[in-house]
């Protein structure tokens, strides 16, 4: 059952300001097009403003120094869309609908299973596992034997993690996605590709999300480490011996190549690609579909492939728009040319 909240409770949990009426209760939290009376919604790009005048939202959550609006309640934040984040945990209602340890999941006798922690069924722990408190294992996922995995995890449906994989704490790893999988080693000798055996492991520090369906080799020797805070978007490829730098964050089918190096706060876009064995410095950010091929020093932001500074990026792209005339000027001046030689002969 949802539970209301008055508008000077919200108010005060998002340290905002209220415009309205404090003891008006909400319910939850909804797009501002389509918010009813006893919702919350929000207003975080200058887009929507317009929505403002006509949506039922029982109240907005805008930006401080925005202006007041007749009728409207509205509470002013220094950051709405963080606001919005607050109270979608506050209204969280998706549920873990188990509890306990299912007698229908596989758990090794030789495992360790910490106060709290919920199996549901189908799930399989190997032998010499250790899980924390409090941590959620949904059903199908596979962990492989002398696996780590820390205290508030919630692993989603069908994840597998192989033998030897440490986790931190309060990591949330979604469906689908595989951990410490084979790195692509192979070495080509007379036509034939041997397969280089990946002896290494993977170490996901603690508060890094992963979405669905991502893969994170294994390091061919050594480690491939996923830095604390980090946030991995769905489809990522992560290859042997990768370091992701403290709370990057990698946006979909974006790939890493093997022993590439992330800083701190590296924001890779989606589909952009890191060619291996180079290094990316603290607080870059990479455009969109950009292909990465030499290291870049911190604080750039690049796009275009091969990448560049992003000024320089859009000069180039401008100046292309330019080219079919620049093609008939030349073919205009070839005819001149060609004129006047006529003329001489």
């Amino acid at each position: 059952m949802k539970k209301n909240y008055k508008l000077s409770y919200l108010t005060e949990l998002l340290s905002g300001e209220l415009e309205g009426d404090p003891d008006l209760e909400i319910s939850g939290i909804e797009d501002i097009r389509e918010a009813s009376g006893n919702s919350a919604s929000f207003i975080s790009n200058s887009k929507y403003e317009k929505y403002i005048y006509n949506t039922s939202a029982g109240v907005v959550i805008v930006k401080k120094g925005s202006p007041k609006v007749p009728g409207k309640n509205l509470i002013l934040v220094e950051d709405p869309y963080r606001a919005v984040g607050i109270l979608l945990n506050l209204f969280n209602d998706r549920l873990i609908s188990f509890s306990g340890i299912s007698d229908r999941s596989y758990i090794s006798p030789a495992s360790e299973l910490g106060d709290g922690v919920r199996v549901a069924p189908f799930a399989f722990i190997g032998r010499g596992v250790r899980i924390g408190s409090d941590t959620v294992i949904f059903p199908g996922v596979s962990i492989g034997d002398n696996s780590k995995v820390g205290s508030g995890c919630v692993i989603y449906s069908n994840v597998s993690i192989y033998d030897g994989i440490e986790i931190g704490d309060r990591v949330i790893i979604h469906s689908g996605t595989v951990i410490g999988s084979d790195g692509f080693g192979f070495v080509t000798e007379q036509g034939v590709n041997i397969k280089i055996p990946q002896i290494g492991k993977v170490i996901i520090e603690d508060d890094v999300e992963i979405g669905a369906n991502v893969t994170i080799d294994r390091a061919t020797f050594g480690v491939t480490r996923i830095k604390k805070g980090v946030k991995i978007d769905n489809l990522v490829q992560i290859a042997h011996n990768v370091e992701v730098g403290e709370n990057s964050l990698l946006v979909a089918q974006s790939g890493l190549a093997g022993s590439s190096k992330l800083g701190k706060n590296v924001t890779v876009a989606a589909k952009a690609g890191i060619s291996g064995h180079i290094e990316i410095g603290d607080n870059v950010k990479i455009g969109a579909k950009s292909g990465v091929m030499k290291s870049i020093p911190p604080n750039m932001t690049v796009s275009g492939f091969p990448s560049r500074p992003l000024n320089e990026e859009l000069r180039v792209k401008a100046s292309l728009r330019n080219l079919p005339g620049v093609f008939e000027r030349i073919n205009d001046l070839e005819k001149a040319v060609r004129k006047l030689e006529e003329k001489k002969e």
